[in-house]
């Protein structure tokens, strides 16, 4: 918003918006809306689902498979040509349908756009289309109407409007006419503003519009959003760059061998083309980006169970490498729930649970907060209806076997005083023992200053000044605390006809204590978190006092941290915020811009970030951070939108068993591609060997893509299914910036595949010698793809099969036996035989290929079984 209308009274913002207590003329209006467009938010261009998929041909192994199947069809290799083909739109399509279930953010955001307003125009009263409101216009509200434009008050009775959806908080804002001081108050203090998208719970005002469309708060949000790139995960990165690499390796060596074959061996170029294709086939994992999908997506199964629901599956992964978990304060640390803790009464403090019906002031205070409400219980379900505050005075009731229905039967209400935002107070008439009595609530300051006397269990006495320092003492203990308090007095009257006179002379009765209460298992979650390496911080759009006192309870706010009011980050450089961020665990009052610049301090340190929120104002953090998380149950739809997970049960803890299951995954991932990798590896060796030698090829690319597509593919997912190992909660978060092929897998995937190349290759000459070129290259490939099936086992997370069980992973062996059975049809059925270019095999070769393809896996096996010998 460009000007603080807040600060203007309000004939100064009829002023400067040129409109008058009779609203607009028609003609204004027409005006208006051609200057300023229709009150929506603007669209973004999107991309056609043709270009989506186009895209996805832009990654350099893509390209040299592309070069590969051109190079086959040369060849009249068809069979290699249109599986190549298969693959690469196989991809393209799983790319394109990944990228086509995004971003629905600003659609999200549309729909909160109220439908109709009704406005003043002309000096009469009229319903309009809500995109035809334009700035000067006069809106009606009243309870139940969604705001349908920013705008600031003129006129104010008893209005209250929940902002949830902007500021996060779920009580409802009590607003005025007043105009406000100061350069930078908080959104959810501007009191005599009513932003778009929030809702009227009660009274009634007059409203002249500020701002429509774009030119609004959740406008900015969506420029914040359309401004806002999501962040490439952990594992993106890394593949990334593993790509490039060995799409440069790749080529490299195809042209190394093109260049020996053509000049050393005297190939003909074809055939040294064909070498160069099967090379390049051998070496590029054709299958680890759908391998990497589908292992992802068996993740998210898992971690729906666990309450968290997965959109973005590349998500899954960047919750292993979290540091830092940005959360919410309301409902996700605590239970959404105002409760009574304390109470102030008789000159003591107990806790609220502690309070006795057996006393008679603990029995009155409790009966004043059930009959001074309005809030009700739902009969079918139970549940209690109505303001936050009130649902926590009947719950207390409940406690205490004092039911709302039952009270309120027993003492009818005879008359009452609503609440208005001036007063302060609410006063209900009731016949108790005989007597006629006002039951009133409010804020303490106001109400005492209205008693003359207090209740005590002798009886009522005057109320001394003595007394009046020590319940405005245990009021601000309370308010230190971060505590929501309110009064409560009583007096008789005469009549149930009560006016705001009669508010005068009270007999004080007590005070209670409330607050939304963290929920039970918060601080061990936080606990977790930090014996994991993660690091929590709270971002809420509460007090800051409120805030920090939560924050001690569940053990993010500690001593030496610092908690931060948007004002004051508002005052600081992105320098200074660096300097300081470390020690500040609590940010109170934010806005969603403070909530994107705290999110982009922490991945300015290098920090993978995850990020809750519900509210309309935490999408553009949550599309911000690496990991987004909405709430499921209160959430808006626009954060769930951009968000990458949503918690259905909206609790931290659940985030932290999403981390564990991250790393799990990630872990998994890993050892995936070690078992791809060693494999491949064995391929590429092979080939070269063959190659250096002046041997014929000794396979067929389509020899190959059998493997890398289908033996290969299903120890790969079976792998993916590991269960999660225990103490990976005590470890570290993993580097984002590591490499996903580090020092010591890289040496695991040379030496296995080292291992697996001998097998292969003595399997080659056993068969060269008994039968020539073809039998030779049939032996090469069924030792080579039962050697990889073997190996998944060698892959289970680098420790021996008689340590982790062999059936603890059941997939294992079933991939195993799967492969097997495949392999199998290729060798012995005769049409696929013809298909695949395999030579018929004896009984004495098949055992030969067995017992080659098993060596590997024996002689990993046997050296990890010394190494835990040595190890001991």
């Amino acid at each position: 918003m460009a000007e603080p209308y807040y600060r203007m009274s309000s004939q100064q913002v009829l002023d400067k918006l040129d409109t008058s207590t009779d609203g607009l003329t028609s003609e204004q209006a027409r005006v208006r809306l051609e200057s300023h467009g229709p009150n929506k938010l603007a669209e973004g261009k999107k991309k056609s689902v043709f270009v989506v998929f186009l895209e996805q041909f832009k990654d350099l192994l893509v390209a040299i498979l592309v070069i590969a199947a051109g190079i086959s069809m040369l060849t009249g290799d068809a069979e290699s040509t249109l599986v190549i083909i298969a693959v690469l739109i196989l991809n393209a399509v799983l790319g394109t349908v990944q990228y086509m279930k995004a971003e629905k953010s600003l659609d999200a955001l549309k729909n909160m756009s109220a439908p109709v307003a009704k406005v003043l125009r002309d000096g009469a009263r009229e319903e309009i289309a809500g995109p035809d409101v334009v700035p000067g216009d006069l809106v009606f509200l009243e309870a139940g109407d969604m705001v349908v434009a920013d705008g600031r008050l003129v006129e104010c009775y008893s209005l209250k409007v929940n902002e949830s959806s902007l500021t996060g908080e779920s009580e409802a804002v009590e607003k005025d006419t007043e105009a406000l001081s100061g350069d930078s108050v908080a959104l959810g203090d501007q009191k005599n503003m009513a932003f778009s998208g929030s809702l009227v719970t009660y009274g009634r005002g007059l409203m002249v519009v500020t701002g429509t469309g774009m030119q609004t708060e959740i406008g900015h949000i969506a420029h914040l959003m359309n401004q806002t790139q999501q962040r490439k995960t952990p594992l993106q990165q890394n593949l990334d760059d593993f790509s490039k690499k060995l799409a440069a390796a790749v080529l490299a060596v195809c042209v190394l061998v093109f260049a020996l074959s053509v000049f050393r061996s005297h190939m003909p170029v074809m055939d040294s083309l064909l070498f160069a294709v099967a090379l390049a086939v051998a070496a590029i994992p054709e299958a680890l980006s759908s391998i990497v999908t589908i292992v992802l997506a068996m993740g998210t199964q898992k971690m729906a169970k666990e309450n968290a629901i997965i959109k973005d599956l590349k998500a899954v992964e960047s919750l292993g490498s979290v540091r830092v978990i940005c959360s919410d304060k309301t409902g996700t640390l605590t239970q959404n729930k105002m409760t009574v803790v304390k109470a102030w009464f008789d000159g003591k403090e107990v806790e609220a649970a502690d309070a006795s019906t057996s006393d008679p002031v603990a029995a009155r205070l409790i009966r004043v907060g059930l009959l001074a409400s309005d809030a009700t219980t739902d009969e079918e379900t139970g549940a209690a209806v109505g303001d936050p505050t009130e649902i926590a005075l009947v719950d207390w009731g409940d406690v205490h076997g004092m039911r709302e229905e039952d009270a309120r039967a027993a003492y009818e209400r005879l008359g009452e005083l609503a609440f208005d935002s001036d007063r302060k107070l609410m006063s209900t008439v009731h016949e108790v023992d005989g007597s006629l009595l006002m039951l009133t609530k409010g804020a303490p300051d106001v109400l005492l200053a209205r008693c003359v006397r207090m209740m005590t269990a002798d009886g009522d006495v005057e109320l001394t000044d003595e007394m009046r320092k020590r319940i405005a003492r245990a009021n601000d203990d309370f308010s230190r605390q971060g505590l929501r308090v309110l009064a409560f007095a009583n007096r008789t009257v005469d009549s149930a006809d009560v006016t705001f006179d009669d508010e005068r002379d009270f007999t004080f009765v007590g005070l209670t204590a409330m607050v939304d209460p963290p929920r039970m298992e918060s601080a061990q979650a936080v606990a977790d978190a930090k014996r994991g390496g993660i690091r929590t911080v709270m971002i809420t759009g509460d007090h800051k006092v409120t805030a920090a006192a939560i924050g001690r309870s569940v053990g993010i706010f500690e001593d030496g941290d610092i908690a931060l009011e948007g004002t004051e980050l508002d005052a600081m450089t992105d320098e200074q915020l660096d300097e300081i961020l470390p020690k500040v665990s609590v940010y109170a009052r934010v806005s969603p811009e403070h909530k994107i610049r705290i999110v982009s301090a922490w991945q300015r340190r290098g920090c993978i970030v995850s990020m809750t929120g519900d509210g309309v104002n935490d999408a553009p953090a949550l599309k911000r951070a690496d990991v987004g998380v909405a709430m499921g149950i209160t959430g808006t739809e626009v954060s769930k939108d951009a968000a990458s997970m949503v918690l259905a049960d909206d609790n931290f803890a659940t985030i932290v068993k999403a981390v564990v299951n991250g790393r799990s995954i990630y872990a998994n991932i890993k050892s995936s591609i070690h078992f791809l990798l060693s494999g491949n590896m064995a391929g590429i060796m092979a080939v070269l060997f063959a190659s250096l030698m002046a041997l014929p090829v000794p396979f067929a690319p389509v020899h190959l893509l059998f493997i890398n597509l289908l033996t290969d593919s299903l120890p790969a997912i079976a792998l993916g299914l590991e269960p999660a190992r225990k103490g990976l909660l005590d470890q570290k978060p993993r580097d984002p910036k590591a490499s996903i092929l580090d020092a010591p897998l890289a040496r695991k995937v040379v030496w296995h595949g080292a291992l697996i190349a001998t097998a292969s290759m003595t399997a080659f000459f056993i068969g060269l010698n008994a039968g020539g070129a073809a039998l030779a290259s049939t032996m090469a490939f069924a030792t080579l793809a039962l050697a990889r099936l073997f190996h998944g086992f060698n892959c289970r997370g680098g420790e021996s099969i008689f340590k982790l069980g062999l059936f603890t992973n059941k997939w294992v062996p079933l991939a195993w036996l799967g492969g097997f059975v495949l392999l199998a049809l290729v060798l012995f059925v005769p049409f696929l035989q013809s298909a695949f270019s395999v030579a018929p095999l004896t009984a004495v070769q098949f055992a030969q290929i067995v017992g080659l393809a098993f060596a590997p896996t024996a002689i990993v096996q046997v050296g990890r079984l010394i190494k835990m010998a040595f190890d001991k």
